[in-house]
């Protein structure tokens, strides 16, 4: 992979991640928490009806949540456009962890809270956030091949 199709990664990894912002936000107020309520129905699969926003805490822990994931997406491509350039390796190892970290927990308190079909989906959302960025980007100076580091 090249240091551009890196960094093109990366803003596709905050879409991902960030997109998830507004969802949840929208959790916050009665007239508009369908969106996330749906969300966290399909992610506790099945799709029955059962996931509900009726909770004032349910609301606010959506609340944060969105303001985590908004602000995650945001630090993903500000990554890539103000310190890919300095630190490629730097910054792909910190995106890559940053998403591991976040599979590992997640997963294991999907587990616990009795759904496990999160944990699944989360495999599928790490591999696109991840994606390219699991190898080390290449640059190509010459006509020799060095890996950056």
């Amino acid at each position: 992979m090249s240091p551009a199709f890196h960094k093109l990664w990366l803003k596709v990894t905050a879409i991902i991640v960030g997109s998830f912002g507004p969802i949840f936000f929208l959790g916050t107020m009665e007239p508009t928490l369908e969106p996330s309520r749906w969300s966290l129905d399909l992610l506790s699969w099945p799709l029955d009806g059962a996931t509900t926003y009726a909770s004032a805490d349910t609301r606010f822990l959506s609340a944060l949540t969105g303001g985590f994931l908004v602000g995650w997406g945001v630090t993903i491509w500000c990554l890539s456009n103000r310190v890919y350039d300095l630190a490629p390796e730097g910054v792909r190892k910190a995106v890559v962890t940053g998403a591991v970290a976040w599979f590992l927990l997640d997963s294991a308190g999907s587990v616990a809270s009795g759904n496990p079909s999160n944990a699944g989906f989360n495999i599928l959302f790490l591999l696109l956030a991840v994606g390219p960025l699991w190898r080390p980007a290449k640059t190509y100076t010459n006509t020799t091949l060095e890996q950056t580091a």
